[in-house]
Protein backbone atom coordinates (compact mmCIF):
# COMPACT_ATOMS: atom_id res chain seq x y z
CA UNK A 1 0.00 0.00 0.00
CA UNK A 2 1.38 3.37 -1.00
CA UNK A 3 1.90 5.80 1.65
CA UNK A 4 -0.59 8.91 2.29
CA UNK A 5 -0.79 9.37 5.65
CA UNK A 6 2.25 11.88 5.32
CA UNK A 7 0.48 15.07 6.33
CA UNK A 8 -2.41 14.62 6.97
CA UNK A 9 -2.17 14.55 10.79
CA UNK A 10 -0.29 17.82 10.61
CA UNK A 11 -3.24 19.77 10.68
CA UNK A 12 -4.11 19.87 14.68
CA UNK A 13 -0.57 19.02 15.54
CA UNK A 14 0.92 21.78 17.04
CA UNK A 15 -1.99 23.52 18.27
CA UNK A 16 -2.77 20.39 20.49
CA UNK A 17 1.15 19.97 21.15
CA UNK A 18 1.56 24.02 22.01
CA UNK A 19 -1.41 23.58 24.23
CA UNK A 20 0.13 20.74 26.70
CA UNK A 21 3.32 22.41 26.73
CA UNK A 22 1.91 25.69 27.92
CA UNK A 23 -0.28 23.22 30.52
CA UNK A 24 3.23 21.60 31.76
CA UNK A 25 4.61 24.52 32.12
CA UNK A 26 1.86 26.23 34.46
CA UNK A 27 0.17 23.20 36.66
CA UNK A 28 0.19 19.71 36.42
CA UNK A 29 0.46 18.54 32.61
CA UNK A 30 -2.84 18.67 30.28
CA UNK A 31 -5.51 17.66 32.34
CA UNK A 32 -4.79 21.24 34.59
CA UNK A 33 -6.74 24.02 33.83
CA UNK A 34 -5.41 26.31 31.63
CA UNK A 35 -6.10 29.65 31.94
CA UNK A 36 -7.22 32.35 28.96
CA UNK A 37 -3.84 34.44 28.94
CA UNK A 38 -1.77 30.96 29.05
CA UNK A 39 -4.41 29.05 26.15
CA UNK A 40 -3.93 32.14 23.91
CA UNK A 41 -0.20 31.90 24.51
CA UNK A 42 -0.89 27.63 23.03
CA UNK A 43 -2.90 29.50 20.45
CA UNK A 44 -0.45 31.75 19.36
CA UNK A 45 2.73 29.09 19.29
CA UNK A 46 0.66 26.67 17.35
CA UNK A 47 0.20 28.79 14.67
CA UNK A 48 3.47 30.04 14.34
CA UNK A 49 4.40 26.04 14.53
CA UNK A 50 2.08 25.64 11.03
CA UNK A 51 2.56 28.59 9.19
CA UNK A 52 6.25 28.08 9.64
CA UNK A 53 8.37 28.00 6.06
CA UNK A 54 11.07 25.73 7.43
CA UNK A 55 10.13 22.12 8.24
CA UNK A 56 14.16 21.30 8.88
CA UNK A 57 13.57 23.18 11.67
CA UNK A 58 10.04 21.61 12.81
CA UNK A 59 11.77 18.67 12.22
CA UNK A 60 14.20 18.64 14.71
CA UNK A 61 12.64 20.67 17.27
CA UNK A 62 9.76 17.80 17.15
CA UNK A 63 11.46 14.31 18.70
CA UNK A 64 11.94 16.17 22.50
CA UNK A 65 7.81 16.60 22.23
CA UNK A 66 7.40 13.09 21.91
CA UNK A 67 8.88 12.33 25.12
CA UNK A 68 7.42 15.16 26.97
CA UNK A 69 3.73 14.55 25.97
CA UNK A 70 5.02 10.78 26.71
CA UNK A 71 5.48 12.11 30.41
CA UNK A 72 2.27 13.87 30.36
CA UNK A 73 0.39 10.83 29.72
CA UNK A 74 2.10 9.27 32.45
CA UNK A 75 1.00 11.25 34.52
CA UNK A 76 -2.46 11.48 33.45
CA UNK A 77 -2.73 8.23 31.62
CA UNK A 78 -6.81 8.76 31.63
CA UNK A 79 -7.17 12.18 29.93
CA UNK A 80 -9.06 11.72 26.53
CA UNK A 81 -7.68 14.95 25.44
CA UNK A 82 -4.08 14.71 26.00
CA UNK A 83 -4.14 11.00 25.00
CA UNK A 84 -5.73 12.58 21.69
CA UNK A 85 -2.87 14.87 21.55
CA UNK A 86 0.13 12.28 21.61
CA UNK A 87 -1.85 10.46 19.63
CA UNK A 88 -1.55 13.51 16.72
CA UNK A 89 1.99 14.06 18.10
CA UNK A 90 2.81 10.62 17.14
CA UNK A 91 1.45 10.03 14.09
CA UNK A 92 2.26 13.19 12.47
CA UNK A 93 5.93 12.85 13.16
CA UNK A 94 5.76 8.94 11.75
CA UNK A 95 4.16 10.08 9.12
CA UNK A 96 6.06 13.09 7.93
CA UNK A 97 9.38 12.96 9.22
CA UNK A 98 10.09 9.34 9.51
CA UNK A 99 11.57 7.43 6.94
CA UNK A 100 13.41 3.84 8.67
CA UNK A 101 10.21 1.44 8.06
CA UNK A 102 11.18 -0.11 11.58
CA UNK A 103 10.74 3.02 13.34
CA UNK A 104 7.91 3.95 11.02
CA UNK A 105 6.15 1.06 12.62
CA UNK A 106 6.67 2.01 15.68
CA UNK A 107 5.44 5.03 16.27
CA UNK A 108 2.60 4.32 14.19
CA UNK A 109 1.72 1.66 16.54
CA UNK A 110 1.90 3.97 19.58
CA UNK A 111 -0.28 6.43 17.28
CA UNK A 112 -3.08 4.22 17.28
CA UNK A 113 -2.72 2.90 20.94
CA UNK A 114 -2.99 6.77 22.01
CA UNK A 115 -6.11 7.18 19.58
CA UNK A 116 -7.57 4.04 20.34
CA UNK A 117 -7.57 5.13 24.44
CA UNK A 118 -8.23 8.74 23.98
CA UNK A 119 -11.29 7.67 21.79
CA UNK A 120 -12.24 4.98 24.40
CA UNK A 121 -12.10 7.50 27.37
CA UNK A 122 -14.06 10.09 25.65
CA UNK A 123 -16.89 7.71 24.32
CA UNK A 124 -17.60 4.30 25.53
CA UNK A 125 -19.26 3.15 22.16
CA UNK A 126 -15.63 3.77 20.84
CA UNK A 127 -13.80 1.28 23.14
CA UNK A 128 -13.98 -1.92 20.38
CA UNK A 129 -14.56 -0.08 16.67
CA UNK A 130 -12.10 -3.00 15.62
CA UNK A 131 -13.34 -6.22 17.11
CA UNK A 132 -17.12 -5.72 16.94
CA UNK A 133 -19.01 -7.30 13.63
CA UNK A 134 -18.16 -5.17 10.85
CA UNK A 135 -22.03 -5.09 10.25
CA UNK A 136 -22.87 -3.40 13.85
CA UNK A 137 -19.88 -0.91 13.13
CA UNK A 138 -22.18 1.94 10.71
CA UNK A 139 -25.29 1.84 13.84
CA UNK A 140 -22.47 2.25 16.65
CA UNK A 141 -20.86 5.36 14.47
CA UNK A 142 -24.45 6.74 13.81
CA UNK A 143 -25.05 7.13 17.38
CA UNK A 144 -21.94 9.90 17.64
CA UNK A 145 -22.50 13.62 16.83
CA UNK A 146 -20.11 16.48 16.09
CA UNK A 147 -18.31 16.52 19.00
CA UNK A 148 -17.22 13.10 18.77
CA UNK A 149 -15.45 14.31 15.52
CA UNK A 150 -11.98 14.88 16.75
CA UNK A 151 -11.82 11.41 18.29
CA UNK A 152 -12.99 9.66 15.39
CA UNK A 153 -11.19 11.61 12.86
CA UNK A 154 -7.67 10.88 14.99
CA UNK A 155 -8.35 7.32 15.50
CA UNK A 156 -9.17 7.47 11.64
CA UNK A 157 -5.89 8.44 10.67
CA UNK A 158 -4.01 7.06 13.57
CA UNK A 159 -6.09 3.23 11.98
CA UNK A 160 -4.71 4.41 8.95
CA UNK A 161 -1.08 5.25 9.35
CA UNK A 162 -0.57 1.61 11.12
CA UNK A 163 -2.36 0.17 8.25
CA UNK A 164 -0.13 1.62 5.84
CA UNK A 165 3.04 0.88 7.74
CA UNK A 166 1.70 -2.93 8.24
CA UNK A 167 0.94 -3.51 4.13
CA UNK A 168 2.48 -6.82 4.41
CA UNK A 169 -0.23 -8.22 6.30
CA UNK A 170 -3.18 -9.18 4.70
CA UNK A 171 -5.17 -9.36 8.22
CA UNK A 172 -3.79 -5.76 9.06
CA UNK A 173 -5.10 -4.94 5.22
CA UNK A 174 -8.98 -6.17 5.84
CA UNK A 175 -9.41 -3.82 8.68
CA UNK A 176 -9.24 -0.52 5.81
CA UNK A 177 -13.10 -1.24 5.27
CA UNK A 178 -13.35 0.07 9.24
CA UNK A 179 -11.19 3.20 8.84
CA UNK A 180 -13.13 3.99 5.66
CA UNK A 181 -16.28 3.93 7.86
CA UNK A 182 -14.93 6.05 10.36
CA UNK A 183 -14.19 8.99 7.70
CA UNK A 184 -17.28 8.56 5.65
CA UNK A 185 -18.86 9.15 9.15
CA UNK A 186 -16.34 11.92 9.77
CA UNK A 187 -17.72 13.63 6.69
CA UNK A 188 -21.26 12.60 7.50
CA UNK A 189 -20.90 14.79 10.53
CA UNK A 190 -17.96 17.59 9.84
CA UNK A 191 -16.96 17.45 6.32
CA UNK A 192 -14.53 20.65 6.37
CA UNK A 193 -13.13 19.19 9.67
CA UNK A 194 -9.51 19.66 9.18
CA UNK A 195 -9.84 21.70 5.92
CA UNK A 196 -12.03 18.70 4.51
CA UNK A 197 -8.75 15.84 4.83
CA UNK A 198 -11.48 12.90 5.64
CA UNK A 199 -12.11 13.45 2.32
CA UNK A 200 -8.69 12.97 1.51
CA UNK A 201 -8.62 9.88 2.89
CA UNK A 202 -11.79 8.90 1.06
CA UNK A 203 -9.86 9.85 -2.01
CA UNK A 204 -6.94 7.55 -1.47
CA UNK A 205 -9.31 4.58 -0.31
CA UNK A 206 -11.20 4.35 -3.41
CA UNK A 207 -8.28 5.07 -5.80
CA UNK A 208 -6.15 1.93 -4.12
CA UNK A 209 -8.13 -0.49 -6.50
CA UNK A 210 -7.50 -0.01 -10.11
CA UNK A 211 -10.76 0.03 -11.60
CA UNK A 212 -10.46 -2.93 -13.61
CA UNK A 213 -10.30 -4.82 -10.15
CA UNK A 214 -13.52 -2.81 -8.82
CA UNK A 215 -11.97 0.80 -7.87
CA UNK A 216 -14.52 4.03 -7.73
CA UNK A 217 -12.00 6.47 -9.79
CA UNK A 218 -15.58 8.68 -10.04
CA UNK A 219 -16.11 8.26 -5.74
CA UNK A 220 -12.21 9.28 -6.01
CA UNK A 221 -12.04 12.27 -7.98
CA UNK A 222 -15.18 13.93 -6.10
CA UNK A 223 -13.15 13.27 -2.91
CA UNK A 224 -10.35 15.23 -4.11
CA UNK A 225 -11.67 17.93 -5.53
CA UNK A 226 -14.45 18.20 -2.74
CA UNK A 227 -11.13 18.64 -0.04
CA UNK A 228 -9.71 21.26 -2.68
CA UNK A 229 -12.96 22.92 -2.84
CA UNK A 230 -13.19 23.12 1.20
CA UNK A 231 -9.51 24.46 1.94
CA UNK A 232 -10.19 27.24 -1.23
CA UNK A 233 -7.57 25.91 -3.05
CA UNK A 234 -5.22 26.70 -0.19
CA UNK A 235 -4.04 23.17 0.75
CA UNK A 236 -1.47 22.33 -1.61
CA UNK A 237 -1.87 18.69 0.05
CA UNK A 238 -5.10 18.12 -1.44
CA UNK A 239 -3.61 18.56 -5.34
CA UNK A 240 -0.41 16.15 -4.68
CA UNK A 241 -2.97 13.66 -3.40
CA UNK A 242 -5.17 14.24 -6.06
CA UNK A 243 -2.16 13.66 -8.89
CA UNK A 244 -0.47 10.94 -6.60
CA UNK A 245 -3.49 8.76 -6.76
CA UNK A 246 -6.33 9.53 -8.83
CA UNK A 247 -4.38 10.64 -11.75
CA UNK A 248 -1.61 8.17 -12.16
CA UNK A 249 -4.47 5.43 -11.53
CA UNK A 250 -6.23 6.81 -14.60
CA UNK A 251 -2.89 7.41 -16.67
CA UNK A 252 -3.75 11.23 -16.76
CA UNK A 253 -0.67 12.63 -17.37
CA UNK A 254 -1.93 16.11 -17.94
CA UNK A 255 -4.27 16.61 -15.29
CA UNK A 256 -1.27 14.58 -13.25
CA UNK A 257 1.37 17.63 -14.51
CA UNK A 258 -1.50 20.20 -13.95
CA UNK A 259 -2.18 19.65 -10.59
CA UNK A 260 1.58 19.66 -9.54
CA UNK A 261 2.13 22.69 -11.14
CA UNK A 262 -0.28 24.32 -10.10
CA UNK A 263 1.11 23.45 -6.30
CA UNK A 264 4.43 24.52 -7.26
CA UNK A 265 3.22 28.23 -8.93
CA UNK A 266 1.00 28.65 -5.78
CA UNK A 267 2.39 30.71 -3.17
CA UNK A 268 2.52 28.33 -0.07
CA UNK A 269 2.09 31.01 2.49
CA UNK A 270 -1.55 30.37 4.50
CA UNK A 271 -2.64 31.04 7.86
CA UNK A 272 -2.47 27.57 9.22
CA UNK A 273 -1.31 26.05 5.72
CA UNK A 274 2.28 27.37 5.15
CA UNK A 275 4.15 24.23 6.95
CA UNK A 276 2.26 21.38 5.24
CA UNK A 277 2.41 23.40 2.11
CA UNK A 278 6.20 23.69 2.27
CA UNK A 279 6.15 19.63 2.38
CA UNK A 280 3.43 19.56 -0.59
CA UNK A 281 5.67 21.49 -2.71
CA UNK A 282 9.26 19.10 -1.90
CA UNK A 283 6.66 15.90 -2.84
CA UNK A 284 5.39 17.81 -5.87
CA UNK A 285 9.36 18.46 -7.29
CA UNK A 286 9.66 14.65 -6.77
CA UNK A 287 6.50 13.29 -8.17
CA UNK A 288 7.05 15.87 -11.23
CA UNK A 289 10.48 14.05 -11.66
CA UNK A 290 9.32 10.80 -11.81
CA UNK A 291 5.93 11.60 -14.01
CA UNK A 292 8.15 9.22 -17.24
CA UNK A 293 8.35 6.03 -14.55
CA UNK A 294 4.37 6.65 -14.61
CA UNK A 295 2.85 7.62 -17.77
Amino acid sequence: MPAYTSFVPLFTFWRRLAACVAAALLLNGCSSLITSATGGMADRLGQAMLDSDDPATVKSATPAYLILIDSLVMEAPDDPELLLGAATLYGAYAGVFVSEPPRRKRLAARALDYARRAACQWHASLCDLQTIPFAELAPRLAELGTDDVPFLYTLGSAWAGWIENNAGDWTVIAELPRVKAIMQRVVALDEGWQHGNAHLYLGVMEALVPPAMGGKPKRARAHFEKAIALSGGRNLTARVMYARYYARMVFDRELYEQQLRAVLDADPHAPGLTLLNMLARQQATELLAAADEYF
